[in-house]
């Protein structure tokens, strides 16, 4: 004989599969939404200084550049001159020789694109006149930073 299910067993299986409610799900999303607000800021950081070594990759690169011409034509040259692009080698900065001469030379790498949200770290400037090289940074073409920003702009 076959016993009929009772209305107490009923509800109890239906309500083990009815899945997620409206509410349920948007608690989730919400969480989820605050985890992403405090966890983005600190991804995009590491992104941007990442990226930055491609300026700095790419300021030394010139720098070799700059001395191996200086010992073969006794003077610093312009970025044709020894041979380098203007841009980084995966394109986050733009490099230029701002000058050069027979007693120095000073290098610029400007960020560029998505890069440019670097705040303080958009320009990194490296300058070598006679035995001195200097190494800075900032937010702008003047490179101001004061030294404990200019060592983290340069990962020291």
């Amino acid at each position: 004989m076959q016993r009929l299910s009772t209305s107490r067993t009923e509800p109890s299986r239906n309500k083990a599969n009815r899945g997620f409610t409206l509410i349920e799900t948007m608690i989730a999303v919400g969480i989820a939404g605050v985890l992403s607000s405090v966890a983005y800021p600190s991804l995009e950081g590491h992104v941007l200084r990442a990226r930055r070594t491609d300026g700095l990759v790419a300021l030394m690169q010139a720098q070799l550049a700059e001395e191996r011409h200086r010992a073969n034509h006794r003077t610093y040259g312009d970025l044709a001159e020894i041979g380098l692009r203007s841009n980084s080698m995966s394109g986050y900065y733009t490099l230029q020789v701002t000058s050069s001469s027979i007693d120095g030379y000073e290098e610029v790498a400007t960020a560029n694109g998505r890069q440019a949200r670097d705040g303080s770290c958009q320009t990194l400037r490296l300058a070598a006149y006679g035995a001195s090289l200097e190494y800075a940074s900032g937010p702008n073409a003047s490179a101001s930073n004061p030294p404990d920003v200019n060592r983290k702009c340069w990962n020291q």
